[in-house]
């Protein structure tokens, strides 16, 4: 099990009271740090903490799997996190991840919803996805000005390959980059008209009608 932003709190120890063959915990922060280093003694090589920047760590490679990803995640560094992860979600078990509730129901939105967006797709694409836990801001101390979620996130058996993911994500940018464009037009750089065509999907539509089913299919054609 990766801990990633465990901070100073209980969750570590609360990790290492569970199951899990082992805890590794990475800060980026040298004061959760230090708060940390007592629990390596306590518990020797179950135990491990790393220090650096999550986003340029490659987990996979600290621990053997079976996986689980557990972060109370820092708000302005979530989205290319998780993006990040997603890329590589074969290597992983499961994520439970805490967001700002924004974002979390972003992830978890379906077609045609005001919050369904890029994020929606590249998640659910991937995983299986849903809000576990609703936390608002009394909750935590000091108190935040914005109420989180939690969110369960457990990989699909089959995943894209790489390609086919940077296919996904140069798709989804453009789609929902201008988000009151009809298709052919927020498109038009991948191919517009055209490869909608070829999908068999309606050019004035809106990428927010589209679903998963559908952004998977332009995007293995974008590919090809």
């Amino acid at each position: 099990m990766v801990e990633v932003g465990p901070g100073p709190g209980g969750l570590t120890e609360a990790l290492l009271e569970s199951k899990a063959a082992s805890v590794t915990a990475v800060e980026i922060d040298p004061r959760a740090s230090e708060a940390l280093t007592d629990l390596a003694t306590r518990h020797g090589e179950r135990f491990r903490l790393v220090i650096g920047d999550a986003r340029r760590i490659a987990i996979p490679a600290l621990v053997p799997p079976p996986r689980y990803v557990v972060a109370n995640l820092p708000y302005n560094v979530a989205t290319p996190l998780l993006i990040g992860w997603l890329g590589e979600a074969a290597a992983f078990t499961g994520f439970i991840l805490m967001f700002q509730a924004e974002v979390a129901e972003r992830i978890t939105a379906v077609p045609g919803s005001p919050a369904y967006g890029r994020l929606s797709v590249l998640a659910q694409w991937t995983c299986e996805a849903r809000i576990s836990l609703r936390l608002p801001p009394e909750a935590f101390t000091p108190q935040p000005k914005v109420s989180s979620a939690v969110v369960a996130l457990r990989p699909h058996a089959v995943q894209p390959a790489p390609s086919l993911f940077a296919a996904m994500q140069r798709l989804t940018a453009a789609a929902f980059g201008q988000r009151r464009k009809m298709l052919r037009a927020a498109l038009k750089p991948l191919g517009g008209a055209a490869l909608l065509a070829v999908a068999g999907i309606a050019p004035d539509r809106r990428a927010e009608t589209l679903s998963i089913a559908e952004f998977d299919r332009l995007a293995r054609l974008l590919l090809a």
